[in-house]
């Protein structure tokens, strides 16, 4: 027994017996109950913070505290590699994106392995390996096949440095949150998965859970957002500037109070709605301002603090009840890609001040 406590001698000495031992490496033992517990797996930029050590070692405490019961733990390590920033990273250091990810990982896995977490290394893994990602593209097609995936063009968030699509938790301040640019407004095609086909079978499982907060059982619900109501149809009819019928149509807008109805006053579309497109094909002038709208359009607990932004679109649809005609404004706190992209609004009186002065908000 050592006089003295040398933590450097102490940590290097089980550590050593944990690997000669196999310690952390699951095996097939069906005598035991079983438990994944997986964290999320680090990008490699390569370098280790605390948020790392921080997360991994909640896990690992879970990890061992459920060993000690009796469990059979997996709880295995690897690398979330595969994706544009490494690639940009990679042209900014000069070296081929491989080599970049490969050395960072090294470095990264060499400062994680003597925290002497539980991980089971020896199923260690990397999304750039192509054992690991013909998976996800075998999991996709079959997607695909369903029909659970398909094609469409979307309104996304672009950064113009890094080259890629934000998510809205990313643009900081109208920036991306990596590189600090100016995001923009683009409509380019994309993958999508219809996960709202099951949006019925989460929300009656969320019920038989065990074990779940009630607070956490809330928030599943608001995130599936489901809402009863009424689809209605506001029908127009657009003329030219010499008054020629040039096209026709329906806008649908979804209402959970469809006794508001008789109060409506205008309706509001996204920057991205046909109408919203086909007003500034009739009045280019307008193209600045809804541009300016668009730019604004957030999604999410953002757009609550956000200014609402509007212009009106010149455009009339007509009421579905009284035949009277409704304006249509084009504001950036609705939403393309929410349910029809499309509101019925109520305010006591409509000038241009109602939603906020064009000359103010659309420079």
């Amino acid at each position: 027994m050592r006089q003295q406590y040398d933590p450097a001698w102490v940590e290097s000495t089980a550590q050593a017996k944990w690997l000669r031992d196999e310690a952390f490496k699951a095996i097939e033992d069906e005598s035991r109950p079983k438990f994944y517990a997986c964290s999320m797996l680090p990008y490699p930029s390569g370098k280790l913070h605390m948020g790392h050590v921080r997360n991994y070692t909640i896990n690992d405490m879970l990890a061992r505290h459920l060993r000690m019961k009796g469990y059979n733990v997996l709880m295995p390590m690897g690398w979330d590699a595969f994706g544009l920033p490494a690639e940009n990273a990679a042209m900014q250091s000069g070296v081929s994106p491989a080599h970049w990810t490969r050395m960072n990982i090294a470095d990264m896995k060499s400062q994680m392995q003597p925290l002497g977490l539980a991980f089971d290394w020896s199923r260690e893994i990397a999304t750039c390996d192509p054992e690991y990602y013909k998976w996800n593209q075998w999991f996709f097609l079959k997607l695909l096949e369903k029909g659970l995936a398909y094609k469409k063009t979307q309104i996304v968030n672009w950064d113009p440095l890094d080259q890629t699509v934000l998510a809205n938790e990313q643009v900081v301040d109208g920036r991306g949150w990596r590189s600090g640019a100016l995001v923009e407004k683009r409509e380019i095609p994309g993958y999508y998965l219809r996960i709202t086909q099951y949006g019925e079978e989460l929300l009656s499982a969320i019920d038989t859970l065990e074990g779940w907060p009630d607070m956490v059982r809330s928030m599943q619900r608001n995130w599936i957002g489901k809402a009863n109501g009424v689809r209605l149809a506001f029908t127009h009819t657009i003329e030219d500037a010499n008054g020629q019928l040039i096209g026709a149509g329906k806008l649908w807008v979804f209402t959970s109070r469809v006794d508001t109805l008789m109060g409506v006053t205008f309706c509001a579309v996204s920057p991205d709605h046909p109408l919203a497109k086909r007003a500034t094909e009739l009045n280019p002038g307008l193209e600045p301002l809804v541009q300016a709208c668009r730019q604004a359009t957030l999604a999410g607990p953002a757009a609550d603090a956000q200014a609402k932004l509007g212009v009106p679109g010149g455009l009339h649809v007509e009421h579905p009840l009284t035949g009277e005609p409704v304006p249509v404004w084009i504001t950036n706190h609705v939403v393309g890609e929410h349910g029809e992209g499309a509101l019925m609004e109520y305010r006591p009186t409509m000038n241009a001040t109602s939603i906020l002065p064009v000359s103010t908000t659309c420079p």
